[in-house]
């Protein structure tokens, strides 16, 4: 079983004493400097000097200092920038701060886990990984709630890492509601799995291929588009809410029927083989190397994918109907 820590398994008074240093403030960086900075934490951001974080952690009341001053600052030390941008940051600012004792925190593994970052032995290495975007985990924190993370321990040298993690979640509120204890490896091969084959890849192909079927077969690209992609919020909601189960008591019995019957005709056993295939090739670190090898090269390549997800028929229509629906203006 998982081993899930709480309120009462934290002390921020750990950190007290401390100073965290947020590297990047996006998405998760703000997040985190703002949940730790109102948990009574001392806090400096690093970013690029006088770029959009730099005046977006000013406008958040911050002191943002160049990411080579903040990585000094720190005893704790969280890289919450792009993966792709992991090695480079971390070689020409941060490695040269990491003194005996110091903590190196990551919300991701994927950069330990495929060797991007290769931490001297004298530092404390530690994950926490929020599962949820960073809008979301400041908003639950400022509603005395929180969202769960998981937590890793990948060096201890301290003797005090997994205290020093508990502290950081407490922090930034997870340990309201639970924090799980995985490994760098385990959460980085699962997350890009769940991403590949699943939340990201394997449900928009499945949306788009529905898509082009409906239309294909001579149907309205409109109307398809609702049966495919619109309704598809309303499904997924009640996964999230009630599990599959919950769903299917909420769906019609044509629906229930149909579903059951007809589905595992679509993601077959041909299917969970490619799933495999598609895990043997994270685990290998094919992706890896092929995502962050080059990362320059896999930057534009990903630019080009992206306009051509832009021009697909679906999104043309999908705009018209966000707009009819009030989604867009």
């Amino acid at each position: 079983m998982v081993k899930i820590y709480y309120d009462s398994d934290a002390k921020l008074e750990i950190l007290k004493n401390k100073t965290v240093s947020i590297i990047g403030y996006g998405s998760q960086g703000r997040a985190h400097a703002l949940n730790l900075r109102d948990s009574g934490i001392n806090v400096e951001v690093g970013v690029r000097e006088n770029g959009k974080s730099w005046d977006a952690a000013k406008a958040d009341g911050f002191k943002p200092k160049s990411i080579e001053e903040a990585a000094k600052a720190g005893d704790l030390i969280a890289l919450l920038i792009p993966d792709t941008e992991h090695g480079v940051v971390y070689d020409k600012y941060i490695k040269n701060a990491l003194k005996e004792g110091k903590g190196l925190l990551f919300a991701h593994g994927y950069s330990i886990r495929f060797g991007l970052i290769k931490p001297p032995s004298y530092v404390d290495v530690i994950m926490v990984a929020p599962k949820s975007p960073g809008p979301k985990l400041r908003e639950a924190y400022l509603q005395n709630f929180g969202v769960p993370s998981l937590v890793a321990v990948h060096q201890d040298y301290t003797g005090k890492a997994k205290d020093i993690a508990l502290a950081y979640a407490k922090g930034i509120g997870s340990t309201r509601v639970g924090v799980l204890e995985t490994t760098f490896s385990d959460e980085t091969e699962e997350d890009l799995f769940g991403e590949q084959a699943v939340l990201v890849g394997g449900l928009m192909y499945l949306i788009k291929n529905g898509f082009d079927v409906l239309v294909e077969s001579g149907y309205p690209a409109e109307l398809a588009y609702f049966e495919v992609l619109h309704e598809m919020k309303l499904i997924v909601d009640l996964v999230y809410s009630s599990g599959l189960t919950g769903m299917l008591k909420a769906v019609s019995d044509t629906a229930k029927y149909g579903g059951i019957t007809r589905g595992n005709l679509i993601i077959d056993e041909s299917v969970k083989e490619k799933m495999k295939k598609l895990l043997e090739d994270i685990k290998n670190g094919s992706f890896a190397k092929e995502w962050t090898g080059n990362p320059e090269e896999s930057k534009k390549k990903l630019a080009k994918m992206m306009e051509d997800i832009e021009n697909l028929e679906i999104e043309q229509v999908g705009k018209k109907i966000r707009k009819l629906a009030g989604l867009e203006k």
